[in-house]
């Protein structure tokens, strides 16, 4: 079972950014999508964006223009350029597969914007 660890996260000002990272144990490269999740109230995952393998990309309205996900397959790693971060931004983000064959999951690091 392929380990995902998040890191990046932390507190910063309505209008600052940051730069999460997902770094996995083994290969990503068979996985066809990997996406970053923000964790909704119900404790549900909302998906913010994934990357597919050829490097196409999808974004939650609410984010576009700001938020860049991008992968590098030879580090087995993820990342979400997260700019102009608002209040709303805040939660928890994981990365995780956006693919039906696979499963894997990272613990999520803390993001919090303050007004």
């Amino acid at each position: 079972q392929v380990q995902l660890v998040e890191s990046g996260g932390g507190l910063v000002q309505a209008g600052g950014s940051l730069r999460l990272s997902c770094v996995a144990s083994g290969s990503i490269s068979r996985v066809n999508a990997m996406g970053w999740y923000r964790q909704a109230p119900d404790n549900l995952y909302d998906l913010v964006a994934y990357i597919r393998r050829g490097g196409s990309t999808n974004y939650t309205d609410s984010v576009k223009g700001r938020f860049t996900i991008s992968r590098d397959d030879a580090k087995n790693t993820v990342y979400l350029q997260m700019n102009n971060l608002k209040p709303e931004d805040s939660g928890v983000y994981t990365c995780g597969t956006f693919d039906s064959a696979y499963d894997y999951w990272g613990q999520g690091t803390q993001v919090t914007v303050s007004s």
